[in-house]
């Protein structure tokens, strides 16, 4: 099979870039009728806390679902089968984490942003900071990730090949384009729709995702008479593993022969992934802060039942397209078009559509996969600014700089400015960093939150003896371990896929992900910065108890 950039002729470049447009029209409507009802700080950070469990699930479905998720996933099970899936799993139990320990909770216990809650019994100015700082962190890892893949899709989904142009823009300027043009939309959607839009606009891309991953699904199980046996079994065939492809070991967890440490050292990194996925995404927080976007607690919860409805559906869509991949298109075609597998999705799509209707409808396939895919970045982008936005207006400017005096207009014009600086930002490194290798960054991200963020908001939350010291402390140690330990494994040197590449060797750590490690130092510090000290105010647990059930006083959680 020709690759994408073979296939992609000018008039069906025109029809992606149209759809695209279209898209992009109506989230920019969605952005200026939310930020017409945006009045004050609590429109701005938290949507003015009146979405339904439905309306929120679908918003964190949105927020959640990244390209990673969409492009991503399908092209590793489309390449690694049975060992591809390990992700979409660790992505879904996740949330039993978020449901069970931190979502009523947290709601009922903070107002704008995960600092609310962390400090609430402690010292207020070294928590909201050092809570920023890994907010930040967090976010910009996350958003970084995206932005670079921005990128690489929007050459991918043209079919720019090296060499060619397509309104005067060869590959690496197309690169840049995109990379810009999702700068300017996600400070868009941030700056002028503030929470309210930035939720309407994550509820609709959510449905587009979705409904469109479910259609390709149906499509390539029609192809099968419905059949899911014999498309694995297809499947399997067509990757050249046989059974193997159906079988853990492929790509994680891996033995080698001979080895028994490098085996060891691999299952260990398996164990360390998992952690982080399962772990981290209730610490993500552009997650976290969507639980205030609900009237009261009980509703948070059951936004996320809503949401793990949603997210779990779409994870078994994408179990279909990668395995349809593998069986329509090819492991060859597949890498060749991308070694990452990132074109599996697309690929598929313009094979069913072709089969369809000839050439026009792979077109119109292939156009309606873009959208979906840069509709996957532009939710998840605007989410991530608006957390860091939040933070550093709430957070930073208002609860350290101003001591919680700032008035809520105050908080919002510089809430505003954040976005517009972040997202500056964002897009300035992106584009420096287009052709480096940054994929994890995501498992960074998530190896931060599982690390720094949720053992001091387990803490704070169910911990009597917690203090101020002991957030301090595991905030910055979880910090400090997961990046450091990144900094020191194979993925930032030492192999050809490493960010510095094999030809600079500082790789002693020998796991990939640090979350193994990066954890257990995270909630060592804490335990250890709280003994250490004698800081202790047991009516304010006994405070936090009761908001944490009930929800009473959280409107004045940054305020005392």
């Amino acid at each position: 099979m020709n690759t994408l950039a073979q296939e992609m002729s000018d008039s069906n470049r025109i029809l992606t870039i149209a759809l695209f447009m279209v898209m992009v029209l109506i989230t920019i409507g969605i952005t200026i009728q939310g930020g017409r009802k945006t009045k004050d700080a609590t429109d701005f950070h938290s949507g003015g806390r009146g979405f339904s469990a439905m309306q929120n699930g679908f918003a964190v479905a949105g927020d959640y679902v990244s390209a990673a998720s969409f492009l991503g996933i399908a092209g590793t099970i489309a390449l690694y089968g049975y060992d591809g899936f390990l992700y979409s799993i660790g992505f879904l139990v996740a949330w039993l984490v978020a449901l069970l320990l931190v979502a009523e909770s947290l709601r009922n216990s903070g107002r704008f942003t995960v600092a609310d809650a962390l400090s609430y019994r402690m010292k207020q100015r070294p928590v909201r900071t050092a809570a920023a700082v890994a907010t930040l962190s967090i976010s910009i890892f996350y958003l970084l990730a995206q932005m670079v893949g921005t990128g690489a899709l929007v050459t991918l989904l043209l079919g720019i090949k090296e060499g060619e142009t397509f309104l005067g823009m060869d590959s690496g300027s197309a690169k840049v384009a995109g990379i810009v043009v999702t700068g300017l939309l996600m400070v868009a959607y941030v700056a002028f729709g503030g929470m309210k839009g930035t939720t309407w606009v994550q509820i609709f891309q959510a449905c587009v995702k979705i409904g469109l991953a479910f259609v390709l699904a149906i499509l390539v199980l029609a192809e099968y008479n419905f059949n899911l046996s014999a498309l694995m079994g297809d499947a399997a065939q067509a990757s050249g593993q046989g059974a193997a492809f159906l079988e853990p070991g492929l790509r994680y967890g891996t033995e080698v022969a001979g080895d028994s440490l490098q085996t060891l050292w691999n299952k260990l990194d398996l164990i360390s992934l998992g952690l982080a996925l399962v772990l981290g995404t209730a610490g993500l927080p552009h997650v976290l802060i969507r639980f205030y976007t609900t009237p009261d607690g009980k509703t948070a919860r059951k936004s996320v039942n809503w949401a793990i409805g949603l997210i779990g559906m779409f994870y078994l869509l994408t179990l279909v397209l990668g395995f349809g991949a593998a069986a329509m298109v090819g492991q060859e075609a597949i890498i060749a078009e991308n070694p990452a597998g990132n074109s599996a999705a697309p690929q598929l799509s313009q094979v069913i559509g072709e089969n369809i209707a000839g050439s026009t409808g792979g077109a119109i396939m292939l156009a309606l996969i873009a959208s979906a895919a840069f509709a996957a970045i532009l939710s998840v982008v605007a989410g991530l600014i608006i957390a860091c936005s939040s933070s550093l207006a709430h957070d930073l400017y208002n609860g350290v700089f101003k001591r919680g005096k700032a008035s809520g207009h105050q908080e919002v014009v510089f809430a505003k400015f954040a976005a517009v600086g972040v997202g500056a930002i964002a897009v300035i490194i992106a584009v420096f960093a287009q052709d480096l290798n940054v994929a994890f960054l995501v498992a960074l991200a998530f190896a931060v939150a599982a690390s720094a963020n949720l053992p001091t908001l387990l803490f704070s939350l169910f911990w009597k003896r917690f203090n101020t010291a002991g957030a301090v402390a595991g905030i910055y140690g979880g910090l400090i371990s997961s990046i450091g330990l990144v900094i020191f494994s194979p993925t930032f040197s030492s192999t050809p896929t490493s960010l510095l590449g094999e030809g600079v060797d500082i790789a002693w750590f020998p796991l990939s992900n640090p979350g193994l490690v990066s954890i257990p130092l995270g909630l060592i510090c804490a335990v250890v910065g709280t003994l250490m000290s004698s800081e202790s105010n047991p009516n304010r647990f006994a405070s936090m108890q009761v908001r944490a059930l009930t929800g009473a006083g959280a409107e004045r959680a940054a305020e005392h």
